[in-house]
């Protein structure tokens, strides 16, 4: 069931990179956004451990427990955007050194 519940996941976090990819301009970097993502993603994170903590020591071991829990699921949706991998802008584009080996031999790197 885990495995599903990744996989639906990563549709839906593909899925929303492409209409942004197709709805916003060509200067927009997705590795800039997939980073601040994952800044915005660890915060929201570890502010539902610290309220688990809080509960916790409040006594109220249901509440903690669904923090706790919530905290998990971020972590899990944290794991899955740091492992998309996005094509470096300008990576796409074919060198034209002399060597022959153009820029998007390498394939995309994860972020």
């Amino acid at each position: 069931m885990a495995q599903l519940h990744d996989l639906r996941l990563r549709l839906l976090v593909q899925q929303e990179s492409e209409r942004i990819v197709d709805t916003l301009p060509d200067g927009l970097d997705l590795s800039v956004i997939q980073a601040r993502c994952l800044c915005w993603l660890a915060l929201l994170a570890e502010a539902h451990e610290d309220s688990a903590n809080d509960a916790v020591a409040e006594g109220d071991t249901d509440q903690a427990m669904a923090w706790f829990a919530d905290s998990m699921r971020l972590r899990d949706v944290i794991q899955v955007v740091s492992s998309i991998e996005i094509p470096i802008p300008g990576a796409c584009e074919d060198d034209d050194s002399d060597d022959g080996i153009s820029a998007d031999s390498e394939g995309p790197l994860a972020a």
